[in-house]
């Protein structure tokens, strides 16, 4: 990549950050994030809750204050001094409101404190904002102090929320009564904390942090040293016992090490050293890096691994441990290509697990550090990759918004603060050349958030603390030989050294993951043979097949999702002939279930692009094993939409005038899929949707649902089917009842919106 190129993406990385904070401050301000879908603020209380998510809300104009030091670092000088005067004059900290000490530390007082820092630099190197008088420091003092009744507790660690106004008191504060804590949430204080305490001279806040972390790690355990991702606040016990390095503990290791970097206090480092050799040992497996238990670190804890751990390539280029890291970002950067983004979960076959992506930074900061470490144009390329993709699945009218599914690219009504704290300043960075940055970024650590703390801060403290590190189990040397961050280009002689690393890795996606493999459907009954229920033929809303399962020692569960799960007693069959059909019977089943999951097909999408909507709505749909496969249709099945008579399909269609040449709507329940698709054709549907009949059932909750065959040849069967989820299949019920017509398009992924020409209704006139 030449240098033309590279600051041309350096001028894309600027408009793209303009386009998303501009929108926000249009659309959302003071509101504390964006819903770029619906270009307006989101307010907590206003919207549906989202549970623990909206916990970093605090009505306290979040991502304008998490965006502070973006903008000094970008150059937005002017911008910036406008942000910094609306935060001062705007913002309350005493909202009657219960936050997350978590969230609320890294990006709420890690942005004060980013932003009073270069708040000062401007001041101090220029004629601008010689009005600034420590702003921004007095109000991270004040929210300091409204976090520390969080840490009223024997262990000293905090508990995970607060009311910013009242504290813990009860019942004013609305919480208090929780007992646990994620290790990453009470270990991921000791840099905003240890800041303030060292700008303001106040040493409180910087003692609770480290009383905190003292706590995590003499409660380690002691054979592996490994932590848990889960403790009791109380008691010191683990909650839960898997480890690993990416939800609920990443930021802990991370801070371990960059206190050491920013307080100059060894005792970190040592902590660090001890916990990266447990996690070489235990979790690395290159290039994957898998859970295990802390009591048990051989036995790998899940098969999955989420994409927070995308942060620790970046993490090890820190510590100089750069060959892994080389490894493990390959590894991600394939899977990024394979699905546009990083899943939020992923298996160790590279299928994915969690299908949202919510604009998440980590993948970009390891690019970033990498790129620093090796000076290998590579990463420039990987960052090139990581724009294009925001600009083409993420970008939207106001802002970008979070994938709801990166299989289908259907999108999320939400762009969360960190995507400006974070995303922007890792591409700026990567792309920008020195004297494009206002101040050496070597000066500064970056906390977890991307806020940037000056160096200067470990000679600044009056009375040096020392944290009381005892107990260090024997550690090879060797391990340890680059410890000290490594920001400056390590191999800049050898360029062709990273490509050697990666090499071997670069094909690793597409070698593992495993095609469909089509097997022997189970035969049928022969002569002589006692004939009994096969699997194939069952069906949950049968009463004969009830009965006769009833008979086997079978009994059905229906699982809330709208699944059922088959259990089998055989003290409770019949007969000891009927109890060898149960078993037969759950064998089939089984096998058959089996045979589903390895012809799992990816999700599609139903997209509703007549107005109002114009493709802005984009629905995640199973796909059937049956019928043309939508991949094999470039431009989709388009069309509009109108119910079946009768709803479920399971006869011959009575409205075949209103189905013909339409997509064709059907409850599920009463007969097979395959049997309500070809009842849709035969009234002439160019396709067809089934719609969940369990009550709530949605693609937000419940896996995957895949329409299967009917255990017979369906190559009769020839339009396209989907099936919806109660809640996605309501929001099209809805829609007809609002607008009468609407039209959707059935596709293996969302399309672009600008494409969509609405067809003319095929309604028949009265």
């Amino acid at each position: 990549m030449g240098k033309e190129e590279k600051r041309q993406l350096r001028d894309q990385v600027l408009e793209m950050f303009d386009h998303a904070y501009q929108n926000y401050m249009k659309h959302a301000y003071p509101a504390d994030e964006l819903m770029p879908l619906t270009c307006r603020g989101r307010v907590r209380g206003l919207e549906p809750s989202r549970g623990d998510v909206d916990d970093a809300l605090g009505k306290f104009s979040l991502t304008l204050i998490d965006t502070l030091d973006t903008l000094a670092l970008l150059n937005q000088v002017e911008e910036f001094e406008i942000a910094v005067k609306k935060v001062i004059n705007d913002v309350h900290l005493d909202n009657d409101i219960v936050v997350s000490v978590f969230e609320t530390n890294i990006r709420v007082l890690g942005g004060l404190l980013g932003g009073h820092s270069m708040a000062t630099l401007v001041k101090e190197q220029s004629e601008q904002m010689q009005w600034y008088n420590d702003d921004l420091l007095f109000m991270a003092k004040e929210l300091g102090y409204r976090l520390l009744p969080a840490f009223n507790t024997t262990s000293g660690l905090p508990y995970p929320r607060v009311n910013l106004k009242h504290g813990l008191r009860r019942p004013q504060a609305r919480t208090g009564t929780e007992t646990d804590t994620c290790t990453a949430c009470a270990g991921t204080l000791i840099l905003e904390f240890a800041a303030l305490s060292r700008l303001t001279g106040d040493p409180v806040f910087e003692q609770h942090a480290r009383k905190a972390l003292d706590f995590l790690w003499e409660r380690r355990q002691r054979n592996s040293n490994l932590v848990g991702t889960t403790i009791n606040i109380h008691t010191g016990d683990w909650v839960r016992r898997d480890s690993g390095v990416g939800a609920g503990i990443d930021s802990y290791y991370e801070y371990l090490f960059k206190a050491y970097i920013l307080l100059g206090d060894d005792g970190y480092l040592q902590r660090f050293n001890t916990h990266y050799a447990a996690i070489m040992k235990y979790i690395s497996q290159p290039p994957l890096l898998l859970d295990v238990h802390i009591h048990k670190p051989l036995l790998n804890a899940r098969t999955w691994m989420d994409a927070l751990l995308a942060f620790f390539p970046g993490l090890q280029v820190l510590k100089g441990d750069i060959r892994p890291a080389i490894e493990t970002h390959e590894m991600l950067y394939q899977v990024t290509k394979k699905h546009n983004f990083l899943p939020e979960a992923f298996t160790t076959d590279f299928r994915v697990h969690w299908a949202q992506h919510p604009l998440r930074p980590e993948f970009a900061e390891s690019t970033y550090f990498l790129y620093k470490a090796t000076g290998d144009k590579y990463y420039l390329e990987v960052g090139k990759t990581i724009i294009e993709n925001l600009n083409k699945y993420a970008r939207v009218p106001c802002g970008f918004a979070a994938m709801k599914d990166v299989r289908t690219g259907s999108h999320e009504d939400r762009m969360d603060s960190f995507f400006l704290a974070e995303m922007f300043k890792y591409l700026y960075l990567l792309f920008a050349e020195k004297e494009d940055v206002l101040f050496d970024i070597e000066d500064y650590i970056f906390t977890t958030e991307a806020h940037l703390l000056p160096l200067w801060l470990s000679t600044n403290f009056t009375k040096k603390q020392k944290n009381e590190t005892t107990a260090y189990s024997d550690l090879d040397d060797s391990n340890f030989d680059w410890s000290c961050p490594n920001t400056q280009v390590l191999f800049p002689n050898d360029p062709s050294y990273a490509n050697s690393i990666r090499e071997p890795f670069k094909n690793v996606v597409d070698k593992t993951c495993p095609k469909a493999n089509m097997r022997q459907e189970v035969g049928g009954d022969g002569p002589g043979v006692r004939s009994h229920l096969r699997a194939r033929d069952f069906m949950a809303n049968n009463p004969e097949h009830l009965d006769l399962l009833k008979k086997m020692g079978v009994s059905l569960i229906h699982l809330k999702d709208g699944r059922v799960q088959l259990v089998q007693h055989a003290n409770q069959a019949a007969s000891a002939h009927d109890a060898e059909d149960g078993l037969r019977f759950m064998q089939e089943m089984i096998e058959l279930s089996s045979q589903q999951q390895k012809e799992q097909l990816p999700p599609r999408a139903v997209q509703i692009i007549s107005p109002p909507f114009l493709g802005r709505v984009v629905l995640t749909a199973g796909p059937a094993q049956f019928g043309t496969e939508l991949s094999k249709i470039a431009t989709g099945v388009q069309g509009f939409v109108a119910k079946c008579e009768p709803y479920n399909g399971c006869s011959e269609v009575t409205n075949h005038e209103s189905i013909k040449g339409k997509i064709a709507l059907m409850q599920r329940g009463h007969c097979m899929f395959a049997e309500k698709a070809r009842n849709a054709q035969k009234a002439g549907a160019i396709g067809g949707i089934v719609i969940d009949d369990n009550e709530g059932s949605s693609s937000d909750t419940a896996p995957l649902f895949q329409m299967a065959g009917d255990g017979k040849n369906t190559d009769d069967v020839t339009i396209s089917m989907l099936f919806l989820f109660n809640k996605e299949g309501s929001i099209i019920l809805d829609a007809m009842q609002e607008y009468q017509e609407v039209e959707v398009l059935l596709s293996d992924k969302a399309k672009d919106r600008g494409k969509f020409k609405p067809t003319v209704s095929h309604s028949i006139p009265k």
